[in-house]
């Protein structure tokens, strides 16, 4: 088995826009919950609870979000890894974002159950 990790499901429903790259940086998205935006050459994307999301943007909802509870070290490794293999082997899709201090993972809410389930049965609790 890998790392232990300790998990923590947010409240909420998210989503996962995806904005053309010239795009302001959306006011829509800000307040409490889990926010994240990643702007490339391609594109804008913005996490951040589903109900923020205006009508019109290009979106994927219906996703749980649990937070990796760290602080981790930038030179930790196998700790996302750990967490993201045991889903992969049931092909449960993710989506996860890193932050300075850990990481975030999301889950479709129609997989969150058996999600939680392959965590325990990883050796991961979730708190």
């Amino acid at each position: 088995m890998g790392k232990s990790v300790h998990l923590k499901p947010l409240a909420g429903s998210y989503a996962i826009s995806r904005l053309a790259p010239s795009t302001q940086i959306p006011t829509w998205a800000d307040g409490g919950g889990f926010v994240s935006m990643s702007r490339t050459e391609d594109e804008l994307s913005v996490v951040c609870l589903e109900d923020r999301v205006p009508p019109g943007v290009r979106t994927d909802g219906g996703w749980s979000a649990f937070k990796l509870e760290g602080p981790f070290a930038f030179d930790e490794t196998g700790i996302l890894l750990s967490v993201i293999e045991p889903l992969s082997a049931s092909s449960i899709g993710i989506f996860a974002v890193s932050t300075f201090d850990t990481d975030y993972l999301l889950v479709k809410t129609t997989d969150a159950t058996k999600a939680r389930a392959l965590l325990g049965a990883a050796g991961h609790s979730i708190v």
